[in-house]
């Protein structure tokens, strides 16, 4: 079992970090392979069970593009062979076809996903997020200056139903390709979301087993949907 985790010294933003810390704690017996911007990424020459990568600040995507540009083809295979990818925040932004930035000008994404993204660094939108994967309910947060513009209308991670999908005109959340999730949703996501951990630990092929701390994380999971549901709860 390997793990991939993309540039953790800089794609750390929002306690995504937290996504890795519950993964180690969940599967200790994984190879975890903690990538760095100086390094070749591990899914280029081995098979990796997941690939993960967090948010990041602004400037820190454009080094992030440029280093996994040379791949874009390798990516494009690995999402069609099913490997299972979680990229959250603004990670799945750099795969776009360009992020519009505040003064008009485009800075050109890996080409990986269909969609774009537009920047507005003086209005950043912060919200609560409701809506169900599939048959999962998920709760989470948004702290984001860009909303994403793409016909998701099938690709779509999650059905928003309080809060703000990929952009605040739509319900539809994220991006999913097969194995592939992106999701602007923070959180950070697995410690909130043990059903969504569950699923995600199966398209990894790890066989049904107990969360850590699972107990805990199932009831504080269902309180919050009570609370998120409660219409007096401001999103």
């Amino acid at each position: 079992m390997k793990i991939e985790i993309l540039f953790p010294e800089v794609c750390n933003l929002f306690g995504d970090s937290a996504n890795i810390l519950y993964l180690k704690k969940n599967i200790p017996e994984a190879d975890f392979i903690e990538t760095s911007l100086n390094d070749v990424p591990a899914f280029v020459n081995e098979e990796v069970n997941l690939i993960y990568m967090g948010s990041m600040t602004e400037k820190i995507q454009e080094k992030v593009i440029e280093k996994l540009m040379p791949y874009k083809q390798k990516i494009e295979f690995l999402i069609e062979d099913n490997v299972p990818f979680l990229f959250t925040g603004n990670s799945m932004e750099i795969l776009g076809k360009y992020i519009v930035k505040d003064d008009g000008s485009k800075i050109t994404g890996v080409g990986v996903l269909d969609l774009y993204a537009k920047r507005n660094m003086y209005n950043r939108y912060n919200g609560l997020i409701l809506g169900k994967f599939e048959d999962i309910e998920i709760v989470g947060f948004k702290s984001q200056f860009t909303e994403i513009y793409s016909n998701n209308s099938v690709l779509y991670f999650a059905k928003v139903d309080r809060g703000i999908g990929i952009n605040k005109q739509s319900n539809l959340e994220g991006i999913k390709i097969n194995n592939f999730i992106g999701t602007q949703i923070l959180g950070p996501i697995l410690i909130l979301n043990p059903l969504f951990t569950k699923y995600l630990f199966k398209t990894m092929g790890i066989e049904e087993k107990e969360l850590y701390y699972e107990k805990e994380a199932f009831e504080a999971y269902y309180q919050r949907l009570k609370e998120f549901k409660d219409e007096k709860v401001k999103f």
